[in-house]
């Protein structure tokens, strides 16, 4: 018998070992099948790194508009190619439990993508990943939403010998304060030979396995993939731990184990953090650098040819993405949950924030030089992604920028190949060609993300102010233009 924490009594006839063994059997020998919840830029490049590495995976998403792009062949991740998932496409017949017998011609076992947003298809799974957004609310307070509907998703077909991974950066002690109760009061169904059977509760570590594993995926990379960025794993138990190391062994050249749970929320928390802090403290850095009169750019670049103790940042228009302006409120919110003030974030943020409104006073004083004001400039912004050479604008500083540049009335236009359309603040935009007509219309030109597509030389022949953020200009020769650096 085993007590609960409620002090009712539960019959137990299991055998530990024999469950951990049996769920790393079918893991080695790829007979087990891996469900992905949620298709975006972390769960579609995994769903199909397990495919790679001869597994059948169920990629499952609730946005059925999604799912029916994937099985016509085309991809909704601007970092996953359609050619790449092409030949793993397969009709949900393929999770049958039988062993998986797909091969190349060496012999090497080849998987399987099946897209849908039949939840209950969960019921066939032997691993289930989430990998859902976890955004911040408009307190900037987390918003686990998702993740519990998620977790509430998997509780529903969770059953013997499956491991359930949350890979959602969230804060410390999501794993166990929310998945795993849910989990435990869930009643498990199990469908063989199409007759449904349930029991309930289920113990991790015995009758099932959880783990948290934060996600690291960085959009438009291609140095790092999946396989070759290092995954960090912390399991529930020892066996929920090994279990999961053993799953993502198969996918990832280095697995890294860590204790518990919380533990690996911590790790991925301090890695955006860490990048947070110091782009906030590189971005006041320029902020002095302006007052002293000196060139920010020239600083960093010296102070990096020191070969220890140092690691460059760079300033520029404000955070952007899925995880710098996000994952540390996180923290900070759990911290301040149990009475600590986390305060370098709490800076930091308050900095990056400061950016956008930084930059608008830089074209102001900038155009104010050339006897022009905001209000009537046609202003043209270039690059409106958070980052080079992706088509993301999740929490973009180009947003908040443009926003004010319109409500003080100038005439603002943007260029971003990557972005054909964009709504702020209501407002319908679409990109506009440059040429030279165009630059030369411009009372100022802002590089906000400079892709690599952008002629960088035509801004500086064509334009008559431009104000560069990022130092892009910095390679290209004088021309016509006037360059203000941030």
């Amino acid at each position: 018998m085993t007590l609960l924490d409620n002090g009712e009594t539960r019959a137990t006839v299991r055998n530990d070992t024999d469950a951990v063994e049996r769920a790393l059997a079918r893991i080695r020998s790829r007979d087990a099948i891996v469900a992905v919840l949620g298709l975006g830029y972390v769960g579609l490049p995994l769903a199909r790194a397990f495919a790679e590495n001869g597994f059948r995976v169920l990629g499952l998403d609730v946005d059925d508009e999604r799912v029916a792009l994937l099985n016509q062949g085309g991809s909704p991740i601007g970092d996953v190619s359609a050619e790449s998932i092409a030949g793993f496409l397969a009709p949900a017949s393929t999770l049958k439990t039988e062993t998986n017998e797909r091969a190349d011609a060496y012999g090497r076992a080849i998987g399987s993508l099946v897209f849908s947003d039949r939840m209950n298809l969960l019921a066939r799974a032997d691993a289930a990943i989430i990998c859902v957004p976890t955004p911040l609310g408009k307190t900037r307070d987390p918003d686990l939403t998702y993740v519990i509907s998620a977790t509430e998703t998997v509780a529903r077909f969770l059953h013997r010998g499956m491991l359930v991974v949350l890979e959602s950066t969230t804060y410390p002690g999501t794993t166990e304060e929310i998945m795993l109760p849910r989990l435990l009061s869930a009643v498990s169904t199990v469908y063989s030979n199409g007759h449904a059977s349930s029991w309930t509760p289920l113990a991790p570590g015995e009758d099932f396995f959880l783990a948290f594993s934060p996600e690291r995926i960085d959009p438009g990379r291609t140095d790092y993939t999946v396989r070759t960025t290092p995954k960090v794993v912390g399991g529930v138990t020892a066996a929920c731990g090994e279990v999961a190391a053993a799953l993502y062994g198969c996918a990832v050249e280095q697995i890294v184990r860590v204790s518990q749970p919380i533990a690996a929320e911590m790790v991925k928390l301090l890695e955006n953090t860490f990048r947070m802090a110091n782009i906030g403290l590189v971005n006041e850095l320029a902020v002095m650098c302006d007052r002293l009169g000196i060139d920010v750019w020239e600083i960093i670049d010296a102070a990096a040819t020191k070969p220890y103790g140092f690691m460059p940042f760079y300033p520029g228009p404000g955070l952007g993405g899925h995880c710098i302006p996000v994952d540390p409120h996180y923290l900070e919110w759990k911290m301040r949950s149990i009475g600590y003030n986390a305060r370098f974030i709490r800076l930091a943020s308050e900095m990056n924030q400061s950016m956008p409104e930084y930059v608008f006073d830089k074209i102001a004083h900038a155009l104010n030089d050339e006897c022009k004001s905001i209000r009537g400039a046609h202003v043209l912004v270039i690059g409106v992604a958070y980052k080079a050479n992706v088509g993301d604008v999740r929490e973009s500083p180009a947003l908040e920028l443009i926003e004010m540049l319109l409500d003080r009335g100038a005439s603002t236009t943007y260029h971003d190949a990557l972005v054909p359309a964009l709504v702020v603040a209501g407002r319908e935009m679409k990109s506009v060609d440059i040429d030279a007509e165009a630059l030369e219309a411009s009372d100022c030109v802002v590089v906000l993300t400079a892709h690599s597509d952008i002629d960088l030389a035509a801004l500086v022949r064509h334009g008559m102010l431009v104000v560069d953020t990022r130092n892009a200009l910095a390679a290209i020769p004088p021309g016509r233009a006037r360059v203000v650096k941030l």
